[in-house]
């Protein structure tokens, strides 16, 4: 087997490194591993050279046939990557290091749960081992596996890297059927909350459409890209994403996008782009023109479930952040990376400060849980004093 890096998925055929994610029929596991993608990403100058995404991806072949592989990227920062180790860089710094570059596992901009060891699951350690190899003979300071599976970081364990966990909010269909039949599960006071929010964001005075597939034209994603720019600049300084990035997924994976827009007086005013999966809807954006009452409710998370429930989707992930979506119906959920360090005190160091957050990240998901929307009585169970929901009507 040879094991190598290549600078752009170009170099790899789009049929070889798709297989390696498994069946893709109706759609992938996961849309954020494909090649087209990735290929986006590139394509649009939104990775590549002056972003702080260089790809080095990490091949296995064995006589030229593709076996398995790892999208990988060198880093010279520490964003867009959403499970930060800023204190980290921070503590190397201090203590005389060079942090960058570092190689990271991921997709970037894309704080979404999937597969980063693509192929066999006995070649998958020879990944890992490969990318702790890497790191070593190139004397960088680490090597970070984000986002990855909870099988993937128990093998990351077994191979000397260390786990970390952190938490999102997500919602799982228990089901319900349709969302009436989600409402049912819920605490009569969040009931007629979700209720009266729905209805405030639907008298906004227009109307939302959900859009996909062939549905798709070059003027939503005109009016997309100034709600993205919206909401990059304020949150973070400056949007990731190209203009380019969004054409080209229109080009390339219409049927793997779910755009939910709100039309008002023949105007576009607010949307939320998702990306769908065999089994999960994956919100990623939202941004807005004009402010409406709980219209951001309704576009990222009530149409995001309707939408699920109607598609046979078990499961919607919202993003980072939030805990104002505990709320509607999304629960804390861990998330799993793994991260190297060749220097064993640094490793060490890392262990410790890991283990401490781990706990900590326990003790806030079941005080989370305990304020949790639904009638049942698990999640009762615990709940803090005063908390409890009246459940009658």
């Amino acid at each position: 087997m040879d094991i190598t890096l290549v600078d752009t998925i170009r170099e790899i055929p789009a049929a070889e490194w798709d297989a390696l994610g498994g069946p893709s029929q109706p759609r992938p596991r996961d849309p954020f591993t494909t090649h087209r993608f990735l290929l986006a990403l590139e394509q649009s100058g939104s990775v590549g050279p002056g972003t702080g995404w260089e790809a080095k991806h990490l091949l296995i072949r064995q006589d030229g046939r593709l076996l398995a592989a790892m999208p990988l990227y060198a880093k010279s920062h520490s964003q867009g990557e959403y499970i930060f180790d800023h204190a980290f860089a921070d503590a190397w710094h201090r203590a005389g290091g060079r942090y960058y570059p570092k190689l990271q596992s991921a997709v970037p901009f894309t704080p979404a749960t999937g597969p980063r060891l693509l192929g066999p699951e006995e070649l998958q350690p020879i990944l890992l081992r490969a990318l702790a190899e890497v790191t070593r003979s190139n004397d960088l300071s680490s090597a970070h596996v984000t986002f990855c599976t909870a099988e993937e970081a128990a093998l990351g364990v077994e191979e000397g890297f260390l786990h970390r966990v952190t938490q999102q909010f997500h919602w799982q269909d228990d089901g319900y059927g349709d969302f009436d039949g989600f409402l049912g599960a819920l605490s009569s006071r969040k009931r007629k909350t979700i209720r009266r929010e729905r209805a405030q964001a639907q008298g906004f005075g227009g109307t939302i459409h959900a859009l996909t597939g062939a549905d798709l034209q070059p003027d939503h994603w005109d009016a997309f890209w100034h709600f993205y720019q919206d909401t990059g600049s304020r949150k973070w300084g400056s949007p990731y994403l190209t203009r380019a990035f969004f054409d080209l997924v229109h080009d390339s994976m219409a049927e793997d996008i779910l755009l939910v827009l709100a039309e008002r007086e023949g105007r576009w005013v607010a949307g939320a782009l998702n990306f769908i999966g065999a089994d999960t809807l994956f919100g990623r954006y939202w941004g807005c023109v004009e402010d409406h009452p709980c219209l951001h409710f309704e576009l990222c998370y009530y149409q995001a479930i309707d939408w699920a429930l109607a598609n046979g989707l078990s499961r919607v992930e919202a993003g980072a952040q939030g805990e104002h979506k505990l709320a509607r119906g999304y629960l804390p959920a861990e998330v799993h990376s793994l991260h190297f360090f060749p220097d064993t005190r640094f490793q060490s160091a890392v262990e410790d400060y890991l283990r401490a957050e781990t706990a900590a990240v326990g003790d806030e998901m079941r005080y989370l849980e305990a304020y949790a929307p639904f009638r049942r009585g698990a999640l009762e169970q615990g709940r803090p004093a005063g908390a409890q929901e009246e459940e009658s009507e």
